[in-house]
């Protein structure tokens, strides 16, 4: 399958692996800046790059190789919906990285013209993926935790300057969004995903505490009712000093508790189930190691992606569950501008109308 790569900063190392995992034919990568694709290049060890055509636009790109069938979207979140709508546009399937998009809008969108054009889109929620996560659901889909109570994710992670001069668009309403949008967004996947997905409200709570050169949040805090009568809540931050601490998850039922805990919701720290049978053993104390908070999850993924393709059907994370996430996070942005709970299905929100929420702070 004729692949190509758009974006080649920080997250692309592990779409590279994914693609050569899956044996693709890598046709062209592009890039703003073009020393960047030789330096992902590098970081990998691809050893084919005299394969590949180097481009600085995506729109030349898909010009020059019709043959292209799967395209990732890689770059900065704010471009990701411009980039994959026009893919879609042009009858190509594409991975999209997290977020899908920046305003409910342009996920709407990406939903709609794909199943005009009859094309595949997947939401690039990898940790959907780990051991642990996979685990979990198979539990949750086969009755065990019994009725749901509540749940949590905390993502308690660390994001110094450093990290923020990278790239002039982070931390940037227009371009990234704060802590919940980059850097929880896949936990809040994984709470709506298990959780059921129908949301009735959120009410959340954001601030920018500690680093005064961001346009955006730092902490976010919210909770989320179920129309299944759940509750949970959400707590994600880069403010954890001194660096990383964990990404948890917990599932409280009437009959099964669990905790998926670790760097990146890769480990099982507790697994308890009233109907216990010996296989539950193997699931206590389950570690799965990464080398990234990114975790294993992207080959994984690319490999479903290849199968919704050539049979036809939806991707396991589809546009929809990218919508889905990315609804949660304005909810609550919109929640901190108006100081009321929000009411689902969210319309007409965007990150970039939370511009100078923080200027007086």
């Amino acid at each position: 399958m004729n692949y190509a790569l758009i974006g080649c900063g920080r997250i692309a190392v592990n779409h590279v692996k994914a693609a050569v995992n899956n044996g693709l034919d890598f046709v062209a990568a592009c890039d703003a800046a073009a020393q960047n694709i030789d330096l992902l290049f590098d970081k990998t060890g691809f050893a084919e790059r005299d394969k590949v055509g180097y481009y600085t636009d995506y729109k030349k790109l898909i010009a020059e190789h019709p043959e292209i069938e799967l395209v990732a979207v890689a770059t900065s979140s704010g471009t990701h919906a411009e980039i994959a709508l026009y893919c879609i546009e042009h009858g190509i399937n594409v991975i999209i990285e997290k977020p899908i998009a920046m305003s409910i809008a342009d996920a709407n969108e990406i939903v709609r013209k794909s199943r005009e054009k009859g094309v595949k889109v997947a939401a690039c929620h990898q940790n959907r993926f780990n051991i642990a996560v996979q685990k979990t659901r198979k539990a949750l889909e086969a009755g065990r935790f019994g009725k749901l109570s509540h749940g949590s994710i905390h993502v308690r992670w660390n994001r110094n300057k450093d990290y923020y001069e990278q790239a002039a668009w982070r931390g940037t309403w227009k371009q990234d969004g704060g802590c919940l949008m980059n850097q929880c967004l896949h936990g809040i996947d994984l709470l709506r995903w298990m959780f059921g997905d129908d949301v009735d409200t959120v009410y959340g709570a954001t601030r920018r505490q500690q680093h005064p050169y961001l346009e955006t949040e730092d902490i976010g805090m919210a909770v989320v009712a179920f129309r299944n009568g759940a509750i949970a809540t959400i707590e994600g931050t880069t403010n954890v000093y001194p660096k990383n601490l964990e990404e948890t998850l917990y599932i409280f039922g009437e009959k099964g508790t669990v905790k998926i805990g670790g760097k990146s919701t890769n480990n099982i720290d507790v697994w308890d189930f009233a109907d216990e049978t010996d296989d539950d053993m193997e699931n206590k104390g389950l570690e799965e190691a990464t080398s990234n908070v990114y975790g294993n999850g992207h080959t994984s993924l690319y490999a479903d992606m290849i199968d919704a393709i050539n049979n036809n059907r939806e991707p396991y994370i589809s546009a929809v569950a990218g919508r889905n996430a990315l609804e949660i996070i304005l909810a609550i942005y919109k929640s901190q501008k108006t100081g009321q709970p929000v009411r689902l299905p969210l319309e007409d929100f965007a990150s970039i109308d939370m511009i100078g929420e923080f200027e007086n702070d």
